[in-house]
């Protein structure tokens, strides 16, 4: 076991492949502060309320080997976005809780997690990476910045390639992330670069 806060969480190499690792403990900063660096994130779910996932294998990104395709340097080098750091955050968070996912009935976003992460926001901890089109905003990103590690928790998208480009001015912008955790594996964070690794590897990489 694993003291988390005031919670003992399982060991971050114990925890299943695919379900859930851990149901309970809070979404204050110290928990999450010390829950991610093991691995850990929380979904929401209507029957157990918080529970907590370690998925393995995990998908992350190294920012040196991010992708940049062809189609997207046009959106890059044009004037159609604009990229904004952190200026709507709630907003972000919101328009992420709204998309509509494969073998989801609702969103894992509920109103506890918002306020966390708006509070984590608040803190210094938690960033949105925005794109705008004509002062509206079409896409972005959102997730919590631990030792050098951003933890991704959602996207969403308007506009065509409206979330690749937040994610990628996002990456370019900040020099300090050594690591972007990705969560679970997708073809589309796959196209932006992410690779695909154990948890064994993965835990090596968070504490490194």
């Amino acid at each position: 076991m694993k003291q988390v806060g005031k919670f003992l969480f399982p060991n971050p190499e114990d925890s299943p492949d695919e379900d859930v690792a851990f149901i309970g403990a809070d979404l204050n900063k110290t928990t999450l502060l010390e829950a991610y660096p093991l691995g850990f994130f929380p979904w929401h779910t209507s029957v157990w309320g918080i529970c907590w996932y370690n998925p393995n294998p995990r998908m992350v990104v190294f920012p040196e080997h991010l992708h940049i395709s062809k189609s997207m340097r046009p959106y890059l080098n044009g004037n159609r976005y604009t990229f904004r750091l952190n200026t709507a955050f709630s907003s972000v968070v919101e328009a992420c809780s709204a998309v509509k996912r494969v073998g989801q009935s609702g969103t894992w976003i509920w109103d506890d997690y918002f306020q966390a992460m708006l509070k984590m926001n608040e803190e210094g901890y938690a960033f949105s990476a925005e794109t705008w089109e004509d002062d509206v905003l079409v896409g972005g990103a959102y997730g919590l910045l631990i030792n050098g590690v951003f933890h991704g928790e959602s996207m969403f998208s308007k506009k065509s390639n409206a979330s690749k480009f937040a994610f990628i001015k996002f990456v370019q912008s900040q020099k300090e992330i050594r690591l972007i955790d990705c969560q679970v594996p997708t073809q589309h964070l796959q196209s932006l670069g992410g690779k695909v690794v154990d948890r064994e590897d993965f835990l090596k990489l968070l504490n490194g």
